[in-house]
């Protein structure tokens, strides 16, 4: 366990309470390569942090193994670096044990996915009240380039160096399958969009899923090329928000529509398509029929790639019903302590 105590500056607020700055989050020298994706996360979420406004105290950041896990050591709370792929099972036993602790989750894809994938589908399938950040750069970069769960079919990497020949877990798909009511995606080196998942994944009560979009300069540098960049995005990429079109383009001149069952790329004004056609988010809906086909698509098959909260819909969370289910039981219990335990039941002296 890392206990990061760190002295820290607090800037009393004009109502005499204490507020936070992102450099109250920070915490040693971050030991990523230059460029790395990583780098642009952390500031992301040291910001996040700050406007959240939870202390550090209260706050525990726990991962796994890979780059994108020795993040723990970067940040001033709480926080610990688990074992390989059991980063979630060690979050849900903090958040259960403590239910005023605000957990982030960090994993890699490697370690989320792969040997972690169990734990990931069923703090999805329980609804666990944590804030879980899958860093996806589609690589295994600490051990040095074997390809990973999300690497696509055919990738060439050390492990691979014929191709691939698997398809890859998409992690939307399976967030979506395993009853997830929360996920947003966001690129890395997109400051501004990925604060804002990050806030929106600690108001939301349950399990809620980041995807980070993310560049590994050393072992699969470029492989998210159309959208690394605010041009790129311009044109590649869609951002959603719950309630407003579905609209996209450097400027917004195209827009997505329903077409049978799917979804369908058109420009305004052109072949008799005007904005009322064009379909409105609905992050909130308990039908994910739609946000899965958003967050499904991809450049490959001609459509942009969706950024920000695709899915949030409230639903009851594992930790919030355990500590219901004990107030309950101990309620019609005798005893409340272990000494009225001891004096409930028959009682001997030994001479």
């Amino acid at each position: 366990m890392i206990a990061n105590t760190d002295s820290k500056t607090m800037i009393p607020s004009p109502s005499g309470e204490e507020r936070w700055g992102a450099s109250d989050y920070k915490k040693g020298q971050p030991r990523w390569c230059p460029g790395c994706g990583d780098h642009f996360f952390l500031a992301s979420l040291h910001k996040a942090m700050a406007e959240v406004g939870v202390a550090p105290h209260k706050m525990a950041v726990i991962s796994g193994i890979g780059c994108s896990s020795r993040l723990p050591y970067y940040v001033n709370t709480y926080a610990m670096q688990t074992i390989h792929g059991r980063a979630a099972a060690i979050a849900t036993g903090a958040k259960v044990a403590n239910p005023d602790l605000c957990v982030w989750q960090v994993s890699g894809d490697g370690d989320g996915l792969a040997i972690g994938g169990n734990h990931f589908i069923h703090a999805m399938r329980r609804n666990i009240d944590l804030n879980m950040i899958l860093l996806n750069n589609r690589i295994y970069g600490l051990t040095k380039g074997q390809y990973s769960p999300t690497s696509p079919r055919g990738f060439v990497s050390k492990s691979s160096p014929y191709g691939t020949v698997e398809d890859p877990f998409r992690p939307a798909e399976l967030c979506f399958g395993a009853r997830g009511h929360f996920f947003a995606r966001s690129v890395a080196t997109d400051a501004a969009e990925t604060q804002a998942i990050l806030k929106a994944a600690y108001l939301h009560k349950g399990a809620s899923v980041c995807e980070i979009l993310q560049n590994c300069v050393i072992f699969n540098n470029g492989c998210y090329d159309p959208v690394y960049t605010k041009e790129g995005r311009s044109k590649n990429a869609i951002y959603v928000r719950h309630g407003e079109k579905l609209v996209f383009g450097p400027n917004s001149e195209y827009g997505l529509v329903q077409e049978g069952f799917g979804l369908k790329v058109v420009e305004i004004g052109k072949d008799g398509y005007t904005l009322d056609d064009v379909l409105v988010h609905d992050a909130h809906c308990e039908d994910n029929t739609l946000q899965l086909k958003l967050a499904m698509m991809s450049n490959e098959d001609g459509f942009p790639i969706a950024l920000g909260v695709i899915r949030d819909v409230e639903a009851p969370t594992y930790d919030a019903a355990v500590h219901q289910q004990l107030a309950e039981v101990s309620a019609q219990k005798k005893y409340h302590s272990f000494a009225e335990l001891l004096e409930t039941n028959d009682t001997w002296e030994v001479k």
